[in-house]
């Protein structure tokens, strides 16, 4: 359960507040609410004042009515929630109207002993009038949050049953109408669940829906494609093998999804992240640290069990094949350090402890230092090592070289030269993998961590894919189709290397502390059309803005762009040798400086017309006529299915392929 918002103690709204734009909303109230009853401290007040405080009150009155119009109108909307909903707007507008009241300066008053009036001298009833009006706002909006919630299960509900007629589907003409129907209902899954994504108050959520959502962007494509393939050769085992694995992946991540939206979990099980050095080095640094302030705080052994706990898992890079022996050598005696520090902290506790004494030792303060920083060292050493075998990797790797073996193998229906470079790429896979364990190490949140195991996840199942779609085109190499699959799932694993770049970034950022807070808030829903993206805007806040749809598509494309430009960045620095290879370089950097280009022509104009509205929003407030006609319109327009929008699951790609649908080769 919440406590009252913004942090003010003073009110309980009793219901818990699990996305930021429901928090966010009430912000301005509890900042108008707290002014007006501060006032009231101050017993004396100027004619001047007097009126601006019931300037206040009716403010907060006016913006309450227009708040309960949206509310009335979408429990009107939604049958299951009209009791609820009208008994929390009727309570909202009573504590409104009751708040200018006592703020209304007309109003008869008791005189001061000095003759002169004060403005709602029943402080009782302001601060009853205020807690009512708390209540019954959040009560509201929480309300209103279910409305999402219960839009993005139907719409989860109706892309399973679409996607069990796709798995069915036995003649290609009833697989291009069902996917039509799919390819929908997925960029308006993809509206809702992104807006939800950019909503979450926990971020640890919020990077596991980013995950589930990036495993359906990526599937969509392999769905696509790995159908065609079955249809064209329906009796290809590994074409069928190929297929089951993105339908069984898809729904997986859909029940993710499902799981994060409704806070549910099979079994009641509670999602536990594995503990990381990086976190057993926080709370033991914290233990430690904590022995300023008190010799009592913990038993002495608790703290040697602790720090063994953390030397225990530098284990995973000192057993790697992959680590040099420098390194190697250089955390054992790290941990070797720290253990000796620490045990010189516990001998100085011991002796503390032994004078009775109430603080920390002069002593015992210098082995807290000393503790402290071996343990630090150690957690630097173990991120150099991390950070740069990744580097190392992603450098190695950067021409795909066992991809295009594996296609040019495949065309040319070379099965042995398939399995032989499969287990190339295997072992690349193995590397890779065994890295994303490190980097979640030493990824430095939890929220990165949870992304260093989904690239991990990643990995480990695209290559049995791509394998399987190799043989696939091995045993078919003239089709055309199988030739597709085979790139749709190649370009899926250079894309999770482009990803691994990017997450790569922001863990040194977080290491190096220039990590900031760049999320946008979305969420709840309005009266009317309401199935894709769902806000509560102006006429609902008091006097503060949450972020616009464009906000959004800027933040994710930028993130998108800078991805590029890496990925652009590491293909020149990387030498080739030869005529085909140096041809192969410029023909990559020459596609990467378009796709960078395509993305900062689509940004301009988003960016020019977010400007405008901005000087248009600050010169005059929003009436809820305004309100409700520039949200009249939905999301999901051509922009959204032509890639244009950050939360579709890459339709652009999606439309391109429904295109060449029709061109399915007779032979």
């Amino acid at each position: 359960m919440a406590s009252s918002p913004c942090g003010s103690g003073n009110f309980d709204s009793g219901l818990e507040i699990k996305t930021r734009s429901v928090e966010q909303t009430l912000v301005p109230l509890v900042s108008q609410i707290t002014t007006l009853i501060n006032h009231k401290d101050k017993p004396k007040k100027s004619e001047r004042t007097q009126q601006a405080i019931q300037r206040v009150g009716q403010a907060v009155s006016v913006a309450v009515g227009r708040f309960v119009g949206v509310g009335e109108a979408i429990a009107v909307e939604n049958e299951e929630l009209k009791e609820e909903m009208g008994m929390a707007c009727f309570e909202a507008r009573r504590a409104g109207d009751a708040i200018a009241k006592l703020t209304d300066v007309g109003m008869p008053v008791a005189p001061l002993v000095d003759g002169r009036k004060t403005v709602f001298s029943n402080r009782t009833g302001m601060v009853k009038a205020a807690r009512m009006l708390l209540s019954s706002v959040t009560k509201v909006l929480v309300l209103a949050d279910r409305i999402v919630i219960k839009q993005i299960i139907n719409s989860r509900n109706k892309v399973l049953v679409t996607l069990e007629q796709l798995e069915r589907v036995s003649t290609f003409q009833e697989f291009v109408q069902i996917f039509s129907q799919f390819g929908n209902q997925m960029v308006e899954f993809a509206h809702l669940t992104g807006d939800r994504q950019n909503d979450l108050k926990d971020e640890n959520k919020k990077a596991r829906m980013a995950a589930a959502r990036a495993v359906l962007e990526k599937c969509t494509m392999m769905l696509l494609t790995a159908s065609k393939t079955c249809l064209r050769h329906p009796d290809c085992e590994s074409a069928r093998i190929n297929k089951d694995a993105v339908f069984h992946r898809m729904r997986f991540a859909l029940e993710q999804v499902m799981e994060i939206v409704t806070d549910a979990r099979p079994c009641g099980e509670t999602k536990v992240l594995p503990l990381s050095i990086y976190t057993g080095i926080k709370d033991f640094k914290c233990n430690v640290e904590g022995l300023h302030e008190g010799l009592y705080s913990l038993p002495q052994q608790a703290l040697s069990d602790q720090l063994e706990a953390v030397v225990e898992r530098t284990e995973d890079f000192t057993d790697s094949a992959y680590t040099s022996h420098e390194h190697r050598e250089s955390i054992l005696q790290l941990c070797q350090l720290a253990r000796q520090d620490t045990d010189q902290l516990i001998v100085a506790w011991r002796e503390a402890l032994s004078l009775n004494a109430k603080e920390a030792t002069e002593e015992m303060e210098l082995s807290i230092l000393k503790t402290c920083q071996s343990v630090h060292e150690l957690r630097r050493e173990l991120h150099k090592v991390a950070v740069g075998r990744a580097a190392d990797l992603l450098k190695l790797h950067a021409e795909h070289l066992p991809l295009r073996a594996l296609k040019a193998s495949g065309g040319e229906g070379n099965l042995e030269a398939v399995a032989e470079y499969a287990r190339t790429l295997g072992e690349q896979k193995e590397q890779l993998m065994e890295t994303c364990r490190l980097l979640c190490h030493v990824s430095g949140t939890e929220p990165l961590e949870i992304t260093c195991m989904h690239a991990e996840e990643t990995f480990h199942v695209t290559v049995p894919q791509i394998i399987s779609a190799a043989q696939t085109l091995a045993l078919h190499p003239s089709s055309k189709i199988a030739k597709e699959n085979l790139d749709v799932f190649c370009e899926a694993w250079e894309s999770q290397l482009c990803d691994m770049g990017v997450l790569l970034r922001e863990i040194n950022d977080v290491f190096e502390g220039r990590r900031g807070d760049k999320r946008a808030y979305l969420s709840l829903p309005r009266p009317g059309k309401h199935s894709a993206n769902l806000k509560m805007v102006k006429a609902v806040k008091l006097d503060t803005e949450l972020m616009d749809e464009e906000k959004v598509v800027v933040l994710s494309e930028m993130e998108k762009l800078m991805g590029l430009c890496q990925q652009l960045q590491m293909g020149v620095r990387t030498p080739a040798q030869g005529k085909t290879a140096t041809f192969q370089k410029v023909d990559s950097s020459i596609q990467n400086t378009r796709a960078i280009m395509t993305v900062v022509i689509y940004l301009l104009p988003v960016c020019n017309k977010l400007v405008r509205k901005y000087k248009s929003e600050r010169s005059s407030l929003d009436s809820p006529q305004s309100w409700r006609d520039r949200q009249s319109s939905t999301p999901i327009k051509d922009g959204a299915l032509n890639g244009k929008n950050s939360n579709g699951f890459g339709v652009k790609s999606l439309e391109k392929h429904m295109a060449n649908l029709t061109f399915l080769e007779s032979k």
